[in-house]
């Protein structure tokens, strides 16, 4: 991939760009059916015009993405912009995750049946159970036989992950057996919500912390009241549970984490708290949060000043470098996304006057 991104100077630019991009989705919705107000910022660029939920490929090469909740998972290669459909070739109810694993499979998650009057019931934990396909091998994926909550934390090293059901954080590998069929081994509980330094809150599986991945970085959610969330960590070794958003009057959700982790990007609602006329949680932008212990943020979007969008579901490249994330409505359902789009972040942030702490 190139190390330079050039901005998008106007509108027209960004359509023109848009409609070369552009697959034939037949109903899909489009970041060009937004009307954004003003240009892109400069150095964030469209790489599809639909979809949702992206993760890097280990090698920065690719991106995996979802083309809606419960829907099929798509492929963009970074170097050529050629979308390929990853789950055609079989039938399924659809997917609402879709992770690399450390050696290039993917992780899905999703339900055996689909509801069509209720489309999101795949997405709940009762349902959503975790699937290993391997991509181009034209072959259905394999089940590991464990349900789970919202998204799973995948570890870029190991054949690792850790995620939420009920009210218990798990951990477990993910082996191959001498036919190449995956299977979870070392399964374990780490944590429970009664384990929690804040009553009545929630546990949402994250990241494995870069390094030596002794650390879990996990979300701490009140969202039966006031819909808010904290940036949690939990030491694999001694057991200790630090807060790192320490605002628990905030909505900071943790996403993608930075490769030397040091730093996370969270969803936040810091910019403006409570807004009136807005559902769900308020209005949302992309910051960046020091995993130091100071609680510092930087923020790194802002889509959300004008109160119809918001920006969500970042993560950072292998390197550092970039950050691909989705765009979308501020009333829209939570991982909804229309088109991902790629930020080149050094040269983002001095064109907009930002530096890091």
């Amino acid at each position: 991939m190139s190390r330079e991104l050039r901005p998008s100077c106007c509108w027209r630019h960004i359509v023109s760009l848009l409609v070369l991009l552009s697959p034939t989705i037949l109903g899909a919705k489009s970041i060009k059916d937004l009307n954004l107000p003003r240009p892109l910022p400069a150095f964030v660029v469209p790489i599809t015009t639909f979809g949702q939920r992206p993760d890097w490929s280990p090698d920065g090469s690719k991106i995996v993405f979802l083309e809606k909740t419960c829907g099929d998972v798509y492929e963009v290669d970074l170097a050529t912009r050629e979308i390929i459909p990853l789950t055609h070739d079989f039938p399924h109810a659809g997917y609402t995750r879709a992770l690399y694993l450390a050696n290039g499979d993917i992780l899905l998650t999703g339900s055996r049946t689909f509801d069509i009057k209720n489309p999101f019931a795949g997405r709940h934990e009762d349902q959503a159970e975790f699937w290993v396909m391997r991509p181009g091998s034209g072959k259905p994926p394999v089940p590991l036989g464990v349900n789970c909550r919202e998204g799973p934390a995948v570890s870029r090293t190991q054949l690792r992950l850790n995620w939420a059901l009920h009210d218990e954080l798990h951990l477990a590998d993910i082996v191959y057996d001498a036919d190449d069929q995956p299977s979870l081994a070392n399964h374990r509980v780490i944590l429970t919500e009664k384990d929690l330094p804040l009553e009545g809150w929630h546990i949402e599986a994250q990241n494995f912390r870069p390094g030596a991945e002794h650390e879990i970085i996990f979300n701490m959610f009140d969202r039966d009241h006031n819909f808010l969330a904290e940036v949690m960590g939990l030491d694999l070794t001694t057991g200790k549970i630090t807060n790192y958003s320490n605002r628990p009057d905030r909505y900071d959700e943790p996403e993608g984490i930075f490769p030397d982790g040091r730093r996370i990007l969270v969803e936040s609602s810091r910019q403006h708290h409570n807004y009136p006329g807005l559902k769900n949680f308020g209005p949302i932008d992309l910051w960046v949060l020091e995993l130091d212990g100071t609680s510092r943020m930087t923020r790194l979007t802002y889509f959300n000043d004008d109160p119809l969008y918001k920006s969500s579901q970042g993560v950072i490249s292998p390197n550092g470098r970039y950050m691909a994330f989705q765009i979308s409505k501020t009333n829209d359902t939570t991982g909804w996304g229309y088109g991902i789009l790629l930020m080149d972040i050094p040269n983002y942030l001095q064109s907009m006057g930002i530096a890091f702490p």
